[in-house]
């Protein structure tokens, strides 16, 4: 039954919306087009009657989702309206916003029958959505609403299929068995669909909170296998509240039978390792009180999932996802994974790889200065009451930053002292349990052979400790290494990870240390009472930064290849493989320009494929065989994070076009996958051959639903909203349209090797505060490799102090001060300011039109 909320809503509105609202008191949207022809400009036949100059037609949309004239439909129709063909004074640019026509077509559907109906004819291969693999005709007759379904009118095409496939579920989710769909719902430009049904659906389908009413769904761990298991959950020694509160949800939901296990003070590997059968989820933060009467208030956080198997909160997957959330104004949300992350760090020692028990001692890619500093700037600041607790906020959120950098990062065994340098080396040991059973079966079988015992026997003894085996130890502390670095898997890494500095961990190191430091001058006054027990400067952070840097140009920068490498510190050699994670250091501004420009220059050859930036080259993973699979983090895949990490930096040093490039391809990737593949978002992408559909270990998360995906995945939602904002407004028509990368740059004279061809333009919609508008970074423009901040100070590789830095140029220019006419963005003598020129001579030519010109590419 469709309710009467007394009030419009937009037809594009999400579905717990539109679909409680009456067809009546839906607005029409405003239309983005896909096409870049011009729009036609229509008037009435009565004023032109006699007019042998008019061009008479139907105005009916006509695309692959619309019917032809021939079908049956006695909707109200347009009146008949005619194009001057003289005239061109009215001519309007298409693709603007343009109000569409209030005589809006729309379908009656009752769900029941013209589910079953599209799915016997359209989906010919069983999966239960419709894609461009299915043989169906790609044609469905579709009752219309203002015939009261008398009249039918066809559907066309697989997009909009798929659309009308995927509305019907949502619908059903809120319901609903008949409903009135729009036909713009099932037309919409596929960037601004993908991009709502992220902002409004898949966040959403995302979201889980520990509380009484959401405790299944986040006790529920698809990597738990062991059969008839009881939910388990982990709290810390200290933390009575969370205790009271999880032992009375296990007594009022008696019937899941929830057991509730306190965690000892020392939480040991050999600890973690005894309950490696005991699969449970940990507590995270929460909102605590007491009312008047003393009774207990807790309210745990709410927080985002990466989707799929992956039903707890990640390390890495965080900081990404929270990028997304914060451009979609889901700032709340983005603020509570941060809490959630200093509470894991007070109370189980670290960031963890997630919240499950068998990841305590593993974690992840460390990127919270800056999550906590872009949260910052988001949230809202208007009255002194939200400016005191926001400062209240980010002097506890740095202390967890520091004391994770100074506990995790910088001791051993994640330290090398030698080189400075920091390595994943996680501290669990035996087999990691999180795995299928047979994962490790291929490793261990030449043991077991070696004992004449069969691989479960074996498996069972080295578990117990009734075997000692120290290449088997090794290798499963290399294994846990590179789950931690996130890269799992990767030959790049494989059984040498906890021996690596790798050039992504020492970036984000890094980065912590200017961003502490930076944070400390401008919130703290230089100096910062960390809760370990002594007091620190901005200085101290800048001298480790400082020294940081230094040992990153001597250990992982190579010169002669214009690459950062991963260092072996136990074999005190680099390592050969090329990694587009060299691109991170970009990202945290521990390059030169000189480095800079080399490193974009071989990165754009190494690395750009015709779908995106691609994990590493085909050389560096070696050959394929059925002895040797493909592993997921290597050539030809392509992933989110190194995607964003490298927008970012090359805006960071001013190669504008070049990041608008990368994500042009990417963006389109995953546009032409949601629009052949009934909108599937998966995990990560195949970006040489461009395709989602592979066979690799681990398998994609996110291509298996019915109907409709209602999640997406976490990092690749967010990649998709971030990179919508790098774009400028006619490389989204061009993505609208399905333009492929190749086609669109050659047709727009888009110069392919990093030459600046366009002026950097507004990015569309709201800008977050962490995308630049123009190239250069909007918060901490000084920490650009510290171009400004170390002018007055150098060390040496002991930590003395000697004579100040001769600093190259100004790092808060749009492009680096020595840039190579080849890469980046333009110099003063760029295609802007030339474009500029032609403009101011062209408006003099024509008499000195003061009006604004607009540039259209």
């Amino acid at each position: 039954m469709v309710v009467d909320t007394g009030h419009s809503v937009d037809v594009l509105a999400p579905p717990s919306e539109y679909y409680r609202v009456p067809p009546a008191r839906r607005s029409a949207g405003i239309h983005r087009s896909r096409s870049r022809n011009y729009q036609r400009s229509y008037t009435s036949l009565d004023a032109f009657d006699g007019n042998d100059q008019l061009l008479e037609q139907v105005d009916e949309e006509s695309s692959e989702s619309v019917g032809s004239e021939k079908d049956n439909d006695d909707e109200q129709r347009p009146t008949r309206l005619t194009r001057s063909t003289t005239s061109f004074s009215n001519m309007r640019r298409r693709g603007s916003a343009d109000e569409k026509s209030t005589l809006t077509r729309r379908f009656l559907v009752d769900i029941d029958v013209i589910e079953k109906a599209i799915l016997a004819q359209e989906d010919t291969n069983g999966d239960y959505q419709i894609t461009v693999e299915d043989l169906g005709p790609k044609v469905l007759k579709v009752p219309t609403a203002s015939s009261g379904g008398f009249r039918t009118f066809e559907v066309r095409g697989t997009y909009m299929l798929s659309n009308l496939l995927q509305e019907m579920a949502l619908a059903r989710d809120c319901g609903m068995s008949q409903v009135v769909i729009d036909e713009e719902r099932l037309n919409e430009n596929p960037v601004s669909r993908l991009s709502r049904m992220i902002r409004t659906t898949f966040w959403n389908g995302l979201v889980r909170c520990m509380d009484e009413s959401g405790i299944q769904a986040i006790c529920r761990d698809p990597k738990n296998t062991k059969p008839g298991a009881n939910p388990i959950i982990y709290v810390p020694y200290d933390d009575q509240p969370a205790y009271e509160y999880y032992t009375g949800i296990a007594r009022d939901l008696s019937n899941f039978n929830i057991k509730v296990v306190k965690l000892p003070k020392d939480i040991t590997p050999r600890y973690v390792k005894s309950i490696n059968d005991q699969f449970g989820i940990l507590s995270l933060a929460a909102d605590v009180s007491y009312d008047a009467n003393g009774r207990l208030v807790y309210r745990p956080l709410p927080f985002v999932v990466p989707g799929g198997r992956f039903n707890e909160q990640y390390g890495w997957d965080s900081y990404f996802e929270a990028l997304g959330l914060l451009v979609d104004g889901r700032c709340q949300l983005a603020k509570n994974m941060v809490d959630n992350f200093a509470y894991e760090i007070k109370h189980y020692g670290k960031i963890l790889n997630a919240n499950r028990s068998y990841y305590l001692t593993r974690s992840q890619p460390p990127f919270l200065t800056d999550m906590i500093l872009k949260v910052f700037e988001a949230l809202p600041a208007k009255t002194d009451d939200e400016k005191k607790r926001n400062h209240e906020w980010l002097q506890r959120s740095f202390d967890a930053a520091i004391t994770e950098y100074l506990t995790v990062w910088m001791t051993e065994p994640r330290l090398d002292k030698k080189t400075g340098l920091s390595c994943y080396h996680p501290t669990g040991i035996g087999m990691p349990p999180e795995t299928e059973s047979t994962h490790f079966d291929h490793t261990v079988k030449p043991y077991a052979d070696r004992l004449g015992v069969s691989v479960e026997e074996y498996k069972q003894l080295y578990q117990s400790d009734q075997i000692i085996e120290p290449e088997l130890d090794a290798y499963f502390v290399h294994d846990r290494a590179v789950r931690e670095s996130g890269h799992d898997t990767s030959y790049r890494l494989e059984r040498r990870c906890a021996n690596l500095a790798t050039v992504d961990l020492n970036c984000l190191l890094y980065k912590y240390e200017v961003d502490i430091a930076d944070t400390l001058d401008a919130h703290f006054g230089g100096r910062f009472a960390w809760s370990g027990g002594r007091d620190m400067d901005a200085a101290e952070w800048r001298t480790r930064a400082e020294k940081h840097r230094q040992s990153i140009d001597k250990y992982l920068w190579n010169e002669r290849k214009g690459l950062y490498f991963d260092y072996d510190v136990v074999l005190g050699e680099q390592s050969v493989y090329e990694s587009v994670t060299a691109l991170w250091a970009l990202w945290a501004g521990c390059a030169t320009p000189s480095q800079a420009r080399k490193l974009v220059d071989v990165s754009c050859r190494k690395f750009e494929v015709k779908g995106g930036l691609v994990s590493g080259t085909e050389e560096s993973r070696g050959v394929i065989s059925l002895h040797r699979p493909n592993r997921q983090w290597d050539f030809p895949f392509g992933w989110a994070p190194h995607q964003i990490m490298a927008w970012y930096g090359l805006y960071n040093y001013g190669f504008v076009d070049v990041a608008r490039r990368f994500a042009y391809r990417w963006l389109f990737t995953i546009t032409q996958a949601f629009v052949d593949f009934n909108g599937v978002v998966p995990e990560k992408f195949d970006v040489v051959n461009m395709t989602h559909r592979f066979q690799v270990e681990y398998g994609n998360v996110g291509v298996d639903f019915k109907h409709v995906t209602r999640e997406g995945f976490g990092w690749m939602n967010a990649s998709y909203q971030v990179g919508l904002t790098y774009l400028t407004s006619h490389m989204r028509r061009a993505l609208g349209m399905l333009t492929p990368p190749d086609m669109f740059f050659a047709k727009t004279n888009w110069k392919t090797d990093g030459t600046a061809s366009h002026t950097p333009a507004t990015t569309p919609g709201p800008v977050p505060v962490f995308i630049p508008e123009f190239g250069t970074p909007k918060y901490r423009q000084q920490s650009n490799a510290l171009f400004n901040a170390l002018r007055d100070l150098t060390i040496d590789a002991d930590g003395t102090v000697k004579k100040p830095i001769v600093v190259v140029g100004d790092s808060g220019s749009s492009s680096p001060p020595d840039s190579d006419q080849h890469i980046g963005s333009p110099k003063s003598d760029s295609f802007d300011s030339q474009y500029r020129k032609k403009m101011r001579t062209r408006s003099k030519r024509r008499g000195g039109d003061k009006r604004k010109s607009s540039h259209v590419f």
